[in-house]
């Protein structure tokens, strides 16, 4: 998957899931691509755990949704650290 690729399920998936998790307010472009990006490693490992395909393989579906559980966990975490 391409840099580009990268950045855009990350920005999609970070503003989902801040969006969920109810912190859109207190980020930006670039912190949702950061949070993306290192949810969709999140959640390939967490999925892989499970033995459930985990792959994030470019723009679909699969890969936000991974993505997306990925952020969603990290912001979790981030949350209940603050």
């Amino acid at each position: 998957m391409g840099i580009i690729s990268w950045l855009v399920v990350g920005a999609l998936a970070g503003w989902i899931a801040s969006m969920i998790m109810g912190s859109n307010a207190h980020m930006g472009l670039v912190a949702n691509i950061i949070v993306g990006v290192i949810g969709a490693v999140i959640g390939g490992f967490v999925l892989g755990l499970f033995g459930v395909g985990g792959d994030v393989t470019g723009i679909n579906l699969s890969s936000i949704l991974v993505a997306v559980l990925g952020s969603c966990i990290l912001l979790f975490v981030i949350n209940k650290i603050r």
